[in-house]
Order: C-alpha cells, then structure tokens, then sequence
C-alpha cells in the first residue's frame, strides 16, 4: 500500500478550502482542493483519493451531489461533509446516503485531522480486506493440483523453490493441464501471498483494448471513458500479475508490455503521470515460445524478461498414477453436493477413467466427474454413469490402478465394490458370491461410506440390516 494518504478538499469558499488543505497538509496529509463540485467530480475521475473532505451547499453540484458520484463510482473511498451547525437533519440524511461521517462549521481543526486520520485507515482497510478475500477465495482452488506421479513431484518442487523470490516464472503446458492452478500457488506460498493475484486471459483482449485494460485511464481520455479507472498492472502492484497465453499477444502488445515491465511503471491512458509498480509476473502459454520466437512470432527480449525459470506442467496422459488421486478429489467435491450423496467409484469405472488419453487433461476429467456425479442415481459412482466417448473408447493406455501401493483393507474395499457392481447392488447376491453373511456386507458398506440411503434392487435398504 503507497505511505501517501490523498485527500480531496471540496469548497467553493476559497477561505474555507484554503484553511481546511493547510491543516490537512501540516499533518502529514497529500490534498488536492476542488472550487466546487463539479471540479470534485472531473478530479475523482482522473485519480484515487484515500478521503474525500466536501462542503454540503454548493451550486450547482451539491455535496449531497459528490456524495452520491463517489459513493457509486468508488464506494471504498469514504466521504466526510461538512454542514451548517445545528443542521441536524442535513446530517441525518449525510449518513442515511452513506457518508462517512460530518463536521459542523465552524471547523475544529483538531476534529478535523482525527476525522481525517478515521477516514483514510478505513479506506485502507476496506482494500486490504477486499485484496485478501480475493487472495484466499482464489487458494481454495489450488486444492486440485494434487498427483504422485515423477513429473508431478517435480513440478511440485520447482513451485517451492521459486516461491520465495519475484523472480519471473514462464509455465507451459497443455490447455487444461493447470498451469493457472501453479501460478496461484506460487503466489500463494510467497510473501506476497496477502496481497493481489491478478490474471488475464492475453488471447480475451481485443488491441484496441490492451492498453486501456493493462494500465488503465483517465475520465474522458477516449470514447466511452466515464470515469477513471486503474489498469490490471496498478491493481496487481504489491502483489502478483499473471498473463494467461501471454504467446497470444500481438506484436504491438508486446512491446507495450515489454516497456512497462522493463521500466517497472506505467502511465494511464490520456495521461503522462508516470505510476510505480511493484509486482512479480508470472507468464503461461500452450504454445512453445521458443518455437515462437524462432519464426518471428514472439519477442526474444520479452521471453527472456518472463521465462528467468521455466515449469513444464505435463499432460494427463503421461501421468496416469495421478488419475485415481484427482478423480477421487472431483467425486468428493461434487458428490457431496447432492441430496444423496456419491461417494465411491467402482473399481471398473476407475480403469475406464485410467485407459482414456485425455486431450483436454485436467479440466475435461473435472468435467466429466461433474457430469457423471449429477448423472448417477446410486452412492456408487458406475462405468454406466460416464458419458460414452470415454466408456466406449477402446482401451490404450496402462491400467493406473495397477500403479497404486494398496494395503490389504483397500484390495478387499475394491474387491467387494467389484462384486457389489456386477450384481447391480444386490447384497444378498454378493454376500453369497463373497462367502460372507449379509450382516458382515452391510458392516463393510457402513465403513466404506455406503451404508445411507441407498437401496439395491431387492428392495433391501443398505441402513437397514436384517435381525
């Protein structure tokens, strides 16, 4: 967070607004000062105030009028006015539309700088607050990136070690194989982590746009400017910028790019204030940049500057062993979300899931487990439930079940889950071809998470064993 506090000043008394920016000044404060309201309003919408100080009777634009202005293009920013003494019902209507507070004429100075001082730490809380729950919402989603596989161990490695730094990570690798999954966490596990992860999809922005979305602008700097607003570069400073598909930039692109991270600032567009950054960048793309750059597709300078180290996140198929890990991860969070919940695969629907290339790796297994779990109607998640491109496809590939160390109490889980498929669900039947009592079937299935409302097709009731 910049050490500077802005305040604006708003008051068509020029006495008033002169005393009122000298105190604020003398205390350590950066104030801008408006002559009435409609100069407030062309300031707000070229910078970020930390407060806005305003008198309410002013014409034609009341404070009551930058009040509204404020509070709907910048809510975060906190507005103090300034009214009559004795104007109760001026001050009642001041904090009925969202003031952050008021001070009666004539002004105590002292109030004045402690109203102040109140107004800009909320203001800084309220973004902190915003930037972290933007953080931890965005960790949540990094639970998916789990495997045992070589590769995946490796990756897993390269993440810890480039953490701690700012040092520039370049990640390639397949559509759907994660690579957004990595940055957040190596964002997560730095010491920028509390502050902003902001990513942006390269290939989703038109050039006519780049600039304006990657710096920002000033109010009525091109058509359809309304109001200021910063660009992702500013809002990630302090914290993490990530450029999805950055392989997708135009030429023109860059070059933009490669200036502002070269020169660590940025200026708005319609504007020639020059703006500080302090972020660490993160690159992604499925495409080779090296080939890339080889055929003029891609600037050498700007691959060096994004790509200091390099993590190649490998596609699902050659990391099978992770299959079972990361369709069991996917079952537990849609399968709880049902009424009845699902909470098991056959051991047959997991060597399907396990043969099955996965061009789009990752996120087409994550898809296909939503879809399967919405679809199933028993607690046993069955080949029947997969969509049939990936139960039909004939088998190509190593078995990943093959590859997982089991202890005993696992072989008899998915042996006795075999025998329970192949029944359809009938426990009589399976206790019979197991050798055990139906009493022993239903023990197993309350341990193995199966013993809730579930019925088999001889009307027995899972929870309900015989006496």
């Amino acid at each position: 967070m910049n050490a500077e506090r802005w305040i604006l000043v708003v008051d068509d008394d020029r006495h008033n607004r002169e005393m009122l920016g000298e105190a604020l000044t003398r205390t350590g404060f950066q104030v801008e000062l408006a002559v009435n309201g409609e100069e407030a309003l062309e300031k707000g919408g070229s910078r970020e105030f930390d407060a806005v100080l305003s008198d309410v009777k002013m014409a034609p634009v009341s404070g009551m009028d930058v009040l509204e202005a404020f509070r709907r293009t910048t809510p975060e920013t906190p507005v103090v006015l300034l009214t009559a003494f004795g104007s109760i019902e001026t001050a009642i209507q001041a904090m009925k539309h969202g003031a952050f507070d008021y001070i009666t004429k004539p002004v105590n100075l002292e109030e004045l700088v402690l109203v102040a001082t109140r107004a800009v730490e909320h203001c800084r809380l309220v973004r902190e607050h915003r930037d972290l729950q933007s953080a931890f919402s965005d960790r949540l989603r990094a639970a998916s990136i789990i495997g045992q596989s070589r590769k995946m161990v490796e990756v897993f490695k390269l993440v810890g070690k480039v953490a701690p730094g700012r040092t520039a990570v370049l990640i390639q690798g397949e559509s759907g194989t994660g690579k957004e999954l990595i940055a957040r966490a190596i964002h997560d596990n730095s010491p920028r982590a509390a502050r902003p992860f902001v990513a942006v999809n390269c290939s989703a922005i038109p050039d006519s746009l780049l600039e304006s979305e990657l710096f920002g602008h000033v109010k009525g700097s091109f058509t359809g400017a309304h109001a200021f607003r910063r660009g992702l570069l500013e809002e990630s400073s302090g914290g993490t910028f990530f450029l999805d598909e950055v392989g997708d930039l135009s030429p023109a692109g860059q070059a933009k790019l490669l200036r502002a991270l070269q020169e660590r600032e940025i200026r708005r567009v319609g504007s020639n204030e020059p703006v500080a950054l302090d972020l660490r960048v993160i690159a992604a793309s499925r495409r080779n940049l090296q080939q890339a750059m080889r055929v003029g597709g891609f600037r050498e300078d700007l691959l060096y500057r994004l790509n200091t180290v390099t993590i190649t996140v490998p596609p699902l198929r050659e990391r099978p062993e992770d299959i079972p890990l990361l369709a069991e991860f996917f079952l537990a969070r849609y399968g709880s979300e049902k009424e009845i919940p699902v909470t098991s695969l056959s051991p047959s629907a997991m060597r399907v899931l396990g043969k099955y290339p996965w061009p789009g790796n990752v996120r087409e297994l994550e898809h296909v487990m939503e879809r399967a779990v919405a679809l199933a109607t028993h607690t046993l998640l069955s080949v029947d439930d997969l969509p049939p491109e990936i139960r039909d496809k004939p088998d190509g590939g190593p078995d990943p079940m093959q590859a997982l160390p089991g202890t005993l109490s696992a072989l008899q889980r998915e042996h006795v889950l075999a025998v329970l498929e192949s029944t359809r669900g009938n426990k009589e039947q399976t206790a019979r071809l197991l050798g055990v009592s139906r009493r022993t079937i239903y023990r197993l299935l309350d341990r193995y998470g199966l013993g809730k409302n579930s019925s088999d097709p001889s009307g027995d009731a899972i929870n309900s064993p015989p006496r």
